[in-house]
C-alpha cells in the first residue's frame, strides 16, 4: 500500500500514522518517500497533526539542476484499540494521576 502524496508546486504532502506509545514516549517511525523509506526520529509528546519537513524529498525543480522540493509529513496519532485487561488497568492508573 503506497502512500498518497499531494503536490503543491515542487513540494509533496503526505500523512503518516503514529501509534499512541511512539507519540507519547518518542521513538522512530518509517516514512515512505518517492526515493524509498526514510527512518525518522519522533519527539516525545508529539501531538496529532504535527507537521515535519523532509528537506529535498519532494520533486525536482524544473530547469534548476540539483534543486528539489520538500516532503511535508503530517502525523496522525492512532489511539490504542483492543486493549488487554492489563493495558486497560494501566490506562486507568494513568488517568488517576492527573
Amino acid at each position: 500500500d503506497h502512500p498518497k502524496f499531494k503536490r503543491v508546486g515542487n513540494d509533496l504532502f503526505t500523512t503518516a500514522e503514529l501509534d499512541l506509545y511512539t507519540a507519547v514516549l518518542g521513538g522512530d517511525t518509517t516514512i515512505e518517500t518517492l526515493d524509498g523509506k526514510v527512518k525518522m526520529k519522533v519527539n516525545q509528546e508529539t501531538q496529532q497533526g504535527t507537521k515535519v519537513r523532509l528537506k529535498g524529498k519532494g520533486l525536482p525543480i524544473y530547469k534548476q539542476e540539483g534543486q528539489i522540493g520538500d516532503l511535508y509529513v503530517t502525523y496522525e496519532v492512532k489511539l490504542a484499540t483492543k486493549l488487554t485487561e492489563e493495558e486497560r488497568e494501566l490506562f486507568t492508573e494513568l488517568s488517576q494521576l492527573k
